[in-house]
């Protein structure tokens, strides 16, 4: 009979496989109620599940960890999806997502000697000297798209340089000038950096004037503050820098008075599920992340098969979701 599985313990718990990582690794600064936690740890001993990990590690030198560094950035539902849908791929061929999130100030090192995982994938750069131990120690090492030198943290990301541009494309359809709804959280500041330079290449080549950039909190008297800013500038576009901050501005947009798309179109980024039940539904632009995840996945399994061929790159897979909010 087969072992019980965290598959086993997320499905019986009625939550997801990285919901169940994050309570029974003790990980705090991750908004799950102290409800949740206290099924998903009674299912776990109801079931009898016990991560075998190290027993397997002392045996062979390497487990059957995944272990995915994520830097200090908020947790949402793009980051869970992909989580999720990497540790169902890597399911079948007997190994398991381990997540790390980058707070504090416990050294890297520590914890992949500690797991002695198979493979390691960053979400952010790693420092020189941690890629080149970890290469070292036999580690397989891997950036989100699969890269063997990851780019440097200051140069512009190119798919979040696409994911501004297709929103602002979209816009200018039906705007002149656009507005930018900047994240209020300075964390995601890095990858609003970029969707925003790629707004404004584009407003640069069709010779429109720079997009005014105004910062959004996730409530209505943020967002109605910047929509009437907006408004008294003749804005009729906004690119938000996610799906969250775009509801927002639909929120802001309600409360003075005017419509969406006519008085002011709006484009978010994610498809979050609740894109489409807003009103209007959200014209947004999907990373494609279930695509993303199978690629890691098939770099995980070639170099588990040693078959020395790793799988086409799928590219980045952004495309615009046409909706009704533009």
């Amino acid at each position: 009979m087969a072992g019980i599985t965290s598959a086993d313990v997320a499905r019986e718990s009625g939550v997801s496989r990285t919901t169940v990582s994050y309570v029974l690794t003790g990980r705090d600064g991750v908004n799950i109620s102290e409800e949740t936690r206290r099924r998903v740890r009674e299912t776990a001993t109801r079931l009898g599940y016990a991560p075998s990990a190290a027993a397997r590690a002392l045996r062979t030198g390497r487990s059957d960890l995944v272990l995915c560094i994520l830097p200090d950035w908020p947790v949402g539902p793009v980051i869970e999806t992909l989580l999720d849908a990497l540790a169902d791929e890597l399911s079948g061929r007997g190994l398991s997502v381990l997540v790390h999130h980058g707070r504090g100030a416990r050294p890297l090192a520590d914890l992949w000697r500690a797991v002695t995982p198979r493979a390691v994938i960053g979400f952010a750069p790693f420092a020189e000297d941690d890629l080149l131990a970890m290469r070292q120690g036999g580690i397989q090492v891997l950036g989100t798209l699969g890269e063997d030198n990851q780019p440097h943290p200051d140069l512009p990301s190119e798919s979040q340089l696409r994911i501004g541009a297709l929103q602002a494309e979209r816009l200018m359809i039906r705007a002149t000038r656009l507005g930018y709804a900047w994240p209020a959280d300075p964390r995601l500041a890095v990858f609003a950096r970029d969707r925003l330079l790629g707004v404004r290449r584009i407003c640069a080549e069709l010779g429109r004037p720079e997009p005014v950039v105004l910062p959004v909190g996730l409530d209505v008297g943020s967002a109605a503050e910047a929509v009437r800013a907006w408004r008294g500038l003749g804005i009729t576009g906004v690119a938000a820098y996610n799906d969250d901050v775009a509801l927002a501005v639909l929120a802001g947009t309600r409360a003075e008075g005017l419509s969406c798309p006519d008085d002011c179109a709006v484009v978010g980024v994610d498809d979050i599920p609740a894109a489409r039940l807003a009103a209007p539904a959200l014209t947004t632009v999907s990373q494609s992340i279930e695509v993303q995840a199978r690629y890691l996945a098939a770099l995980v399994v070639a170099d588990l098969d040693g078959s020395g061929e790793n799988p086409g790159h799928p590219g980045h897979g952004l495309h615009l979701v046409e909706r009704d909010s533009a």
